[in-house]
């Protein structure tokens, strides 16, 4: 560390050294501050929760594939289908207990107005498990 000195040729040259004391005294004030907050943030709450041996549920759902291509056309499980037969369907579909669930896919270039009517369509009809399906590209 450098210090004041008696010669005057020295004594306007700039100071070379960094000061390390206040470095210092900044890192031992935050060291105490987390050995104080450490402990408080591991605080936990010791709970006896109850224990229940519950099987879940694997029971098959049903499941309409439902497609519409490129230029616009339904396909109701590979079987083309009209708007208006496939808006009947969705209907008795709904009704069925258990609801299946609609699985729909839908081509690239598809117009997204076929996909928003379809979507009206199973929605108003009451369907409410709907999926898209898409294709993982490939990098």
């Amino acid at each position: 560390m450098a210090f004041a000195s008696f010669d005057s040729r020295r004594a306007s040259a700039p100071m070379a050294d960094i000061n390390m004391v206040p470095l210092i005294d900044v890192m031992l004030v935050l060291l105490v501050i987390f050995i104080i907050t450490a402990p408080l943030l591991t605080h936990t709450v010791r709970l006896d929760l109850p224990k229940a041996d519950a099987v879940p549920t694997s029971e098959p759902r049903d499941k309409i594939a439902f497609a519409i291509d490129a230029g616009g056309n339904l396909f109701w499980d590979n079987e083309p289908i009209t708007r208006p037969e496939a808006a009947r369907r969705f209907r008795e579909a709904a009704a069925r207990e258990p609801q299946p669930e609609l699985h729909l896919r839908a081509d690239r270039a598809v117009a997204y107005e076929h996909v928003a009517r379809t979507l009206a369509d199973a929605s108003q009809a009451g369907l409410s498990r709907i999926g898209f399906l898409s294709i993982e590209e490939e990098r």
